[in-house]
């Protein structure tokens, strides 16, 4: 698949509509030169299909290159239908999908002027590889994700001690580790309160955004009434996946019995899995050795990829 570069836009300022410029250096882990939202992150340069922006136009909007906050409009591809990890290679640059779509925090004027944005829905967000230098007029080709890439994975603290700064919360980090020796990328580690809005909002984002393969979350499985993690969970599943939070109950009951007292729950949210574990560092590493081994299989299964299970 191929698509031709329409416009190249950046803004110097953050808050400011940025401009077509026709022609801009990309730098490697940092995005287009002179764009004020690049950096060392995840969303470096934004793209945004030509093709939507014309339909969106014909419908009575009257919108130029840049207005929705893309760096790079193109003709021939739809990107918000590409998965997270696709290629994209424009003469000697080269990016890597790393989000899909974005939260609308506040209507810009677009939303504000016609009542809609397309941004949030059709855009998506890519980190730079390789440096070089794009034009309007440039290809793009499209190169799909290997069946045997790594499990990309994130990590959510949960702990209202841990995010006031009162304690330092050793659980997740340690579940990131073990994920790490076990060949998967660890994209996104993330400390929240106990609060299950939050929670639900950033399980849907690394669901649907970022499209990792696991999400494991630390903390608020027990019986405190603050914690919500089971809860904020299956608010966003979409199927349950009971067996695996009861093996590793199981698992720990052999060690202590209070391990009957955790509530913590395994799901799918689309082709994500999201586990429950404790909030405490030795609960994370013995809950992931009963369950590590197999988490491989389900993964694949869930990317249908069953006929090559032995992904790095």
């Amino acid at each position: 698949m191929e698509g031709i570069i329409k416009a190249v836009c950046i803004s110097e300022k953050r808050g400011t509509v940025k401009k077509n410029i026709n022609e801009v250096n990309v730098i490697k882990d940092f995005g287009l030169e002179g764009d004020a939202h690049a950096g060392k992150w995840h969303r470096q340069v934004s793209f945004l299909s030509a093709d939507i922006v014309d339909e969106f136009n014909e419908k009575g909007a009257s919108v130029i290159e840049g207005d929705f906050g893309e760096n790079i409009l193109a003709y021939g591809i739809d990107f918000k239908k590409l998965p997270v990890g696709t290629k994209l290679i424009c003469n000697d640059a080269k990016f890597e999908i790393t989000q899909i779509g974005k939260e609308c925090h506040s209507h810009c004027e677009i939303y504000k002027r016609v009542g809609d944005c397309i941004m949030p829905r059709e855009g998506i967000f890519a980190k730079v590889l390789e440096s070089g230098t794009i034009k309007v007029g440039d290809k793009i080709e499209v190169i799909y994700p290997e069946k045997d890439m790594p499990y990309m994975a994130a990590v959510m603290t949960l702990s209202d001690k841990g995010f006031r700064g009162e304690r330092v919360d050793t659980s997740g980090p340690r579940a990131a580790e073990i994920l790490k020796e076990h060949g998967f990328k660890i994209v996104e580690e993330i400390l929240l309160p106990d609060e299950e809005a939050q929670i639900k909002k950033h399980l849907i984002r690394l669901s649907d955004s970022r499209q990792v393969d696991l999400i494991i979350t630390t903390g608020g499985t027990g019986l405190s009434p603050r914690d919500r993690t089971p809860e904020a969970t299956l608010a966003v599943a979409d199927r349950n996946v009971p067996g695996i939070s009861e093996a590793i109950r199981a698992g720990s009951m052999t060690i202590t019995k209070r391990a009957m007292l955790s509530r913590g729950v395994s799901v799918i949210r689309k082709k994500t899995l999201i586990i429950n574990l404790p909030g405490s560092k030795k609960a994370v590493e013995e809950s992931l050795s009963f369950i590590i081994d197999q988490l491989p299989h389900g993964l694949d299964t869930l990317r249908e990829n069953t006929e090559d299970c032995g992904r790095n």
